[in-house]
């Protein structure tokens, strides 16, 4: 029985810090694709219906274009947050766990990256 304290004999275990990044990250996401996810909502529920011009219409407004561009990218950050926590507690093997951990990362980009590039093709098209 040695004279350490109780800070002295974790220090150095556990997550490294990393922990709390990401918990505070995925909390801030969250609080963010509340307001996203209503001022995203109402222009594109107005576009249903209205084919393609109306599409083209709504999006080509900098405001609309700019609110779909941050909650598209919010969206898939919190997606690709939640879904490495759902990794990372439910794959027991390793390499598994790696292979799906990148294979979410580089999906989470691929179609985030996709949905700006959409979005500004429409902006910048009008």
């Amino acid at each position: 029985m040695g004279f350490k304290t109780d800070y002295a004999r974790v220090h150095g275990h556990g997550a490294a810090g990393e922990g709390s990044h990401h918990w505070w990250s995925q909390r801030v996401t969250s609080v963010a694709l509340i307001p996203l996810t209503l001022l995203f909502i109402f222009p594109f529920g107005r576009t249903l219906g209205g084919g393609h011009e109306a599409f083209v219409a709504t999006y080509s407004n900098l405001w609309h274009a700019l609110v779909a561009v941050l909650f598209i990218i919010t969206v898939f950050a919190h997606l690709q947050q939640g879904l490495q926590t759902v990794i990372e507690d439910y794959v027991p093997n390793k390499a598994q766990r790696t292979a799906a951990l990148l294979a979410n990362t580089l999906l989470c980009w691929a179609f985030g990256v996709a949905g700006v590039l959409s979005v500004a093709t429409v902006l910048f098209s009008a």
